[in-house]
C-alpha cells in the first residue's frame, strides 16, 4: 500500500494530489514515457480534456500490460501548452484518481513536437513485487 506524505509543516497541495508518496520496499516499479492524446488510429482530438483522457487511457494500457491498474500510480508529471488547459486537465485527472492521491506536477511548456498536441503525461506506478 502506498503511503501519502503530507507534512503539516508545509503548505498543503493546491488540488487533490499528495505532496509525496512512500512505497514499500520490494515493490515493482513501472515508468511510463510521456503519453500524448492520440488514439491508436492516429486521431487527435482538438480539446485538452479529450487529449488528457486519451493520454491517461494510454498510460492505463501500459500499466495493464504490466499487470497494474491506475490505483498503482504514485507519480504524475503533466505538461500543457497554456494556462487555458490547466482546468480541463485537472478536471479529468481529478475524476480519475482517489485517495491516496498520486504525487503530481503540472507545468506549462511552450509546445510539443507537433502543434496539435496540448498535453503530455508521464507516470510512475508501483505494486507489490
Amino acid at each position: 500500500m502506498h503511503k501519502p506524505l503530507s507534512p503539516t509543516s508545509i503548505h498543503p497541495p493546491f488540488a487533490p494530489y499528495s505532496s509525496g508518496i512512500e512505497i514499500s520496499a520490494g515493490e515493482r516499479l513501472v515508468f511510463c514515457s510521456g503519453q500524448l492524446g492520440i488514439a491508436k488510429d492516429g486521431t487527435i482530438p482538438p480539446d485538452c480534456a479529450a487529449q488528457t483522457r486519451l493520454a491517461f487511457d494510454n498510460i492505463f494500457a501500459i500499466l495493464a500490460e504490466a499487470g497494474m491498474t491506475p490505483k498503482d500510480i504514485v507519480r504524475i508529471n503533466a505538461y500543457v501548452t497554456g494556462r487555458e488547459h490547466l482546468k480541463p486537465y485537472m478536471e479529468v485527472r481529478n475524476g480519475l484518481f482517489g485517495e491516496p492521491y498520486p504525487a503530481s506536477t503540472l507545468m506549462i511548456v511552450s509546445g510539443f513536437a507537433r502543434p496539435e498536441f496540448v498535453v503530455e503525461i508521464e507516470a510512475i506506478a508501483a505494486s507489490p513485487g
